[in-house]
């Protein structure tokens, strides 16, 4: 392999002539090899680096600290970073150490070397243009890394948010479909009252909706950013009126609502914002278990479980029974959402180990969010495409449950009273007669006051009945 000298402060090092990547990032590469998976396994977050470090040239050649040439070849090759090219040159492992110092390091030396070749020089003559002393020019990594996490998050989120909502809309629509089809309602899994497959599948579309509005809240929190403060948030290297420019520029360039952070010392060690969008994360993940659950719960069966409703079979189940199907889908989702909760017990720890002016654990903060964004977007899918768009109901075994449940009784105990009630189900459990011939016999009610009693019109909203 062909190889070029590069040099820093701890002696010299041979990089492969061919890499857009310096002798920084080779280090790292060495340093760091935790979790196998390399930034470019989240191109959201190279093109977040990349759009912070052409908003930053852009305002350095307007203050006069880089010429033109050097601005315009960092910017055009920010725009190659952005449209996807050369992502395979970010190889540092995202858990590293170092509070993202050989992330950012890892795309100032990409850029660098991708502008040195537009400017018709070779890989690694930094003495035309240089990692530090240009790209990363009025910036810490302290300011560039988060902000770029900021706005990576969002790029993300943007890529997720579509795939909930449309895991949503199937729910919707099988809400639709069942709204006519009569079943039992459970509590803590012993029958309940009367109410439609369809109410149902409502209740999962809306909570997954909630979170939707909730995504976004925790967006616009992440709009305000700490570049400009360069180290500690006080700005040092950098000339008078610079954070407020470079933001602006960013602004526009990401097409996200981005301000200066009020105090930039606080949002340089604040990890707050991260904090609250895992915490969204997780309220997620917990609603989409419960619903997988409860998916399984209603399918399980085939002959002797509740089995209300019919999910796709997507594989054989088992090395050893045939015939056996299982709930495989959800039970992925469960899996997914066991993993999503806990990175938010991560992204907890590291936020909390924060030491006075800088969180240097924010890579696994980073790490954790967009891990679980990647996670959740394939999720969704799989669970929609999978799984809810080919549910059936099985309306006979409604309506068996139904007409077995003592727990209709619920519904006659305005016009019977609650001791005749508990008799009556009593009764009805322990000889296996219904509650509907227990009443007529004891003639209770009569057979027509019944009918209108425990009609759908009566038993699943407020009663308008009156007998």
């Amino acid at each position: 392999m062909k190889t070029r000298s590069e040099y820093d402060l701890l002696g010299n090092m041979d990089v492969p002539a061919d890499a857009f990547y310096g002798i920084q990032t080779q280090r790292a590469a060495q340093n760091f090899s935790i979790t196998g998976v390399p930034i470019s396994h989240f191109p959201e977050l190279i093109k977040a680096l990349a759009m912070v470090k052409a908003a930053v040239a852009r305002t350095n050649q307007e203050l006069k600290l880089l010429t033109d040439e050097k601005a315009d070849a960092i910017v055009s090759a920010c725009l190659d970073l952005v449209e996807g090219q050369h992502h395979e040159q970010f190889i540092v492992d995202v858990i590293q150490g170092g509070a993202g110092t050989s992330t950012n390091m890892n795309a100032n030396e990409v850029i660098a070397n991708i502008a040195l070749t537009k400017l018709g020089h070779e890989k690694g003559e930094y003495q035309y243009l240089h990692p530090n002393d240009d790209v990363n020019r009025s910036q810490s990594t302290n300011d560039a890394y988060p902000t770029a996490a900021c706005l990576a998050i969002q790029f993300a989120a943007d890529l997720f948010v579509p795939s909930l909502a449309s895991l949503k809309k199937a729910l919707e629509g099988k809400a639709r479909e069942f709204s006519h089809i009569v079943k039992m309602g459970r509590t803590q899994l012993q029958d309940a009252v009367p109410m439609t497959l369809g109410q149902e599948f409502d209740a999962f579309a809306v909570t997954l909706g909630e979170d939707i509005e909730r995504i976004s809240e925790a967006c616009a929190l992440l709009c305000e950013v700490n570049l400009g403060g360069t180290a500690i948030g006080t700005g040092i290297n950098t000339p008078e009126g610079y954070a407020k420019r470079v933001v602006e520029k960013l602004a526009i360039i990401s097409m996200k609502p981005l301000t200066p952070a009020t105090n930039l010392v606080e949002a340089t060690s604040d990890m707050g914002a991260f904090v609250f969008f895992s915490g969204i994360l997780k309220r997620l993940a917990i609603k989409l278990s419960k619903m997988s659950n409860d998916l399984r719960l209603l399918s399980s069966g085939p002959r002797t479980g509740l089995g209300e409703i019919n999910l796709p079979a997507m594989q054989p189940g088992s090395s050893i029974m045939p015939g056996k199907v299982n709930p495989v889908i959800p039970e992925a989702m469960n899996q997914t959402a066991y993993q999503v909760i806990a990175s938010d017990l991560a992204v907890t720890l590291a936020a909390e180990a924060g030491q006075l002016q800088l969180n240097a654990m924010e890579p696994m903060i980073i790490y954790n969010l967009l891990n679980s964004l990647k996670m959740l977007k394939e999720a969704c899918r799989m669970l929609e495409h999978r799984c809810v768009q080919g549910i059936t109901a099985n309306e006979a075994v409604c309506a068996a449950h139904l007409e077995n449940s003592i727990g209709i009784i619920t519904a006659l105990v305005p016009y019977i009273g609650y001791s005749n009630a508990s008799r009556i189900a009593n009764t009805a459990l322990h000889t296996g007669n219904t509650v509907k011939a227990l009443i007529i016999e004891e003639q209770l009610l009569s057979e027509e006051q019944l009918n209108l009693l425990l009609s759908p019109e009566s038993m699943l909203s407020p009663s308008k009945v009156v007998i």
